[in-house]
């Protein structure tokens, strides 16, 4: 009975295994057809090292004052274009006219003391020459002679001394002229205000600055290089230059000057690339200078392979098995028509075409 009993739950337990095993077999994935495969390979591109700078005028100007007074008018604003002369501000000129005035008098007198000494001058050598031939003659004393040439000699002393102070109270009048004239500032070349520091009202001293002036039309990038990458910056190269501002202008600027010494703090080079003329060009924009090192070899895969998911891009692979799978990848720019993968894939894998929005990982793929 026991021998019974055990048999028939051998049994049992042997056909609960069966129907067990039977439910836990996994069902064969669903297949998608008519899928196109794109098999990743590396290729070639130019290598570049990425300096990035900031766009500045060639010919910047900062207008400063160089007297001491109060600003009485400000003509200009920023973004105001200037021509070369134009005045920017006034600053009150009462305290340099008075000196102009002064220097003024002081050369009229000047002229007329140097006119009297003239004058005694010329009567005192035709005096001189009378008694020369006089003394010739032993028609006057030695004595008179000496008196009348010492005269002579005296008015000669006093019209050189006359004719210097003329010179100095001219040189005085000029230097009027150009202090009262630093009461005007005006614009050094054509070109736009950047910066304006002051407004009517305020007191300028000599060495402050005002105004800042840009002339326009001409830019460089002054971009900064690490002392590793100098050796592949080479002066009158040409290098394509971008600025984040309008990514779709491509410039071609000119490498114009590299500064010889480092910046110590950063261990970086300033090099200077000239741009060509173009109307959106304004100083302070953001830029980036490429230079070139070569060819290197970078994974590249289409743009249509790729799908979003959130702020991740991922591409569906298809294994050895012909099931897809999504896999998360890393990529960079565009090469051509394609884009470079940094991480996630690797050479020789099969990445699904245009998988659109069709969810299809864990999916079998037929190729169309």
């Amino acid at each position: 009975m026991k021998k019974l009993l055990l048999i028939s739950l051998s049994f049992i337990l042997g056909a609960a295994g069966c129907s067990s095993s039977k439910q836990e077999k996994p069902a064969a994935p669903e297949t998608v057809r008519g899928m196109a495969l794109y098999t990743t390979g590396t290729t070639q591109v130019p290598d570049f090292i990425t300096a990035v700078g900031t766009v500045r005028a060639v010919e910047t100007a900062q207008v400063s004052a160089q007297t001491m007074g109060n600003v009485i008018s400000v003509s200009v604003h920023e973004g105001d274009s200037v021509t070369q002369g134009q005045v920017l501000a006034t600053i009150d000129p009462a305290q340099s006219q008075a000196g102009l005035d002064r220097a003024q008098a002081g050369l009229a007198a000047a002229q007329h003391e140097l006119a009297a000494a003239q004058t005694e001058r010329s009567l005192t050598e035709s005096t001189l020459k009378r008694y020369d031939t006089l003394y010739q003659r032993k028609s006057v004393s030695p004595q008179e002679y000496d008196e009348v040439k010492a005269r002579y000699e005296g008015a000669v002393a006093r019209s050189e001394a006359a004719q210097a102070g003329a010179a100095q109270a001219r040189a005085a009048v000029a230097q009027a002229q150009t202090a009262f004239g630093y009461t005007k500032l005006h614009a050094p070349f054509n070109g736009i205000v950047t910066e304006r520091k002051v407004d009517p009202g305020a007191l300028a001293a000599p060495g402050m600055p005002l105004f800042t002036v840009e002339a326009v039309g001409r830019y460089r990038l002054e971009a900064t290089i690490d002392e590793a990458s100098l050796h592949f910056v080479n002066m009158g190269a040409t290098v394509p230059v971008s600025v984040d501002a309008y990514p779709d202008r491509h410039l071609s600027g000119k490498v114009v000057q590299i500064v010889p010494a480092a910046d110590p703090s950063t261990r970086t080079f300033l090099v200077k690339i000239e741009l060509p003329a173009d109307a959106v060009l304004r100083s302070g924009l953001f830029g980036r200078a490429n230079f070139s090192r070569g060819e290197r070899d970078v994974l590249v895969i289409p743009k249509a392979a790729v799908v979003d998911r959130g702020a991740l891009k991922g591409v569906y692979v298809v294994g050895p098995d012909q099931v897809a799978s999504l896999r998360y990848v890393t990529l960079g720019g565009p090469v051509g028509d394609q884009l470079e993968v940094l991480s996630g894939l690797s050479g020789k894998e099969a990445v699904v075409l245009s998988p659109g929005d069709r969810e299809i990982g864990g999916k079998r793929v037929e190729v169309q």
